[in-house]
């Protein structure tokens, strides 16, 4: 009789679970038939999958928080200076709706006078932020998703301790799961008592407790540091050696960061001051009111960030965007390719349309799903005249976009589902041939150290190759 129960029991939460998939608003197809597959194939374990992992929930208090610190939130363009004719956006016209969708993303308009330069590799990027750190007036910001405890972690602990003994006012933010060794080292705690002010991103805290408030998985991915409201790092570097200690076998880490100068720190600061405040409840919304420092000659950039509490579909929406607006010449570097339907359709597209399009990522991926997932799209992405690259120099985590050798996109956004709906991303879509065509040559780079992938070479993959990545993959809008 009980074992009756049970089952009519599970087949009811079988039948309540269909219908909230079907009547969850911003679902793609492919996602709710997926997890209907899991939930109705699967007993038991489909039905606990979907509770824990079906739904992008960060938990309603955290969303409810963040949305009324965002409202709250001065527009950036209030405050004086923003009306110099220097930061005046100067786009070519055919590229004017790509910054319009941003725009709809953040609100933030494109601005001009910023300059900007790539930094030479992953140390010469600690050396540097250092640097800005020793060398700040008045105030240090700093977020990343993974801060380790080796040695160019420990490079900024220290340049952060010394900024707070000269009275800069530093506040750092690290990932409650990603910089989890370094929260909980004795450097985060030394850190507290030289007067750092500190915060844990999305912390996890008890992890059965968390997953009845809402998604472990749902992390802060951003890299922010935002130095006196001038300097402005973005990219896709974490704070860590490039060794990786934590995946040391996948080694080393290949990143490219961009230090900026100019207005579109302000941007930056908007999104961290965002994620401070619905963290800590500090109110540092006044520093968006300061006098923007003098203006001066510079291209025109504009800060993209998402997240699940920011309109769903936001990053795919400005990728495809760039997608359909190349004309010549498409690169992209990702460590992590996952699409969804209508990504693959654009970077397709782009192809077809002729245009010299190319992808690039890692030959070794440290997530092997992830790996055997994105070879599943090579057949259509080669047919289509897409020219794929695997680099095999250690793992390419570089997330770049270059479109007609003028525009760019670099930031934190990997082109998977999980930067596109779960995590929080920040990137930076910049106008600027000369800076574009450095980027360009580090995409080169890469692809100098990478091995073509060929139609002969998937056709040569054998059937349980081929198996395994299309399994793989139709689990990506689970995943």
């Amino acid at each position: 009789m009980s074992h009756t129960l049970f089952w009519i029991l599970h087949v009811l939460i079988q039948i309540a679970l269909v219908a909230r998939v079907l009547l969850r608003p911003h679902r793609e197809p492919a996602s709710r038939i997926a997890w209907l597959v899991i939930i109705i194939a699967v007993p038991v374990l489909g039905i606990i999958a979907y509770i824990f992992l079906g739904e992008t929930n960060i938990g309603r208090r955290r969303v409810k928080r963040t949305r009324e610190v965002l409202a709250r939130l001065p527009d950036v363009t209030a405050a004086p200076g923003w009306d110099d004719p220097l930061l005046k956006a100067d786009v070519p016209e055919r590229y004017n709706q790509l910054f319009q969708v941003g725009k709809s993303i953040n609100g933030f308009d494109p601005v001009g006078g910023n300059r900007a330069r790539l930094m030479e590799d992953s140390n010469a990027s600690i050396v540097s932020i250092v640097a800005d750190i020793d060398a700040a007036k008045d105030h240090v910001h700093l977020l990343f998703y993974i801060w380790l405890p080796d040695n160019n972690g420990l490079k900024v602990v220290e340049a952060l301790k010394r900024a707070a003994a000269r009275g800069i006012t530093c506040r750092a933010m690290a990932d409650g799961l990603g910089s989890r060794t370094m929260i909980h080292s004795e450097h985060w705690k030394a850190m507290r008592k030289a007067g750092v002010h500190l915060a844990v991103a999305l912390p996890i805290g008890n992890p059965l407790l968390r997953l009845l408030k809402g998604r472990i998985d749902l992390r802060n991915h951003r890299k922010i540091v935002v130095i006196d409201d001038f300097i402005n790092y973005c990219g896709s570097q974490n704070c860590a050696d490039p060794e990786f200690l934590v995946k040391a076998k996948y080694a080393p880490w290949v990143d490219a960061l961009m230090r900026f100068e100019g207005p579109i720190a302000r941007q930056s600061q908007f999104l961290f001051i965002g994620d401070w405040m619905a963290q800590t409840g500090e109110d540092i919304s006044s520093l968006l009111t300061q006098p923007l420092p003098p203006a001066q000659p510079g291209f025109t950039a504009q800060v993209v960030g998402t997240g699940p509490t920011i309109r769903f579909s936001a990053m795919p929406e400005m990728f495809e965007s760039l997608m359909y607006a190349a004309r010549r010449e498409l690169v992209i570097s990702t460590p992590y390719y996952v699409p969804n339907e209508a990504m693959q359709t654009a970077l397709c597209a782009s192809a077809h349309r002729g245009v010299d399009t190319t992808i690039v990522y890692p030959e070794r991926n440290d997530s092997w799903i992830v790996g055997a997932a994105s070879r599943s799209y090579c057949a259509d992405l080669l047919a289509a005249g897409v020219r794929i690259f695997e680099y095999k120099g250690g793992l390419l985590h570089t997330k770049s976009l270059t479109l007609d050798g003028e525009i760019t996109l670099i930031g934190s956004a990997n082109m998977d589902r999980r930067s596109f709906e779960l995590n929080y991303e920040n990137n930076i879509l910049f106008s600027d041939p000369p800076l574009t065509a450095v980027v360009r040559e580090r995409q080169d780079s890469y692809i100098a150290k990478s091995n073509p992938v060929t139609q002969d070479m998937v056709a040569g993959w054998n059937w349980r190759h081929r198996l395994r990545n299309n399994a793989v993959a139709m689990l990506g809008p689970v995943l």
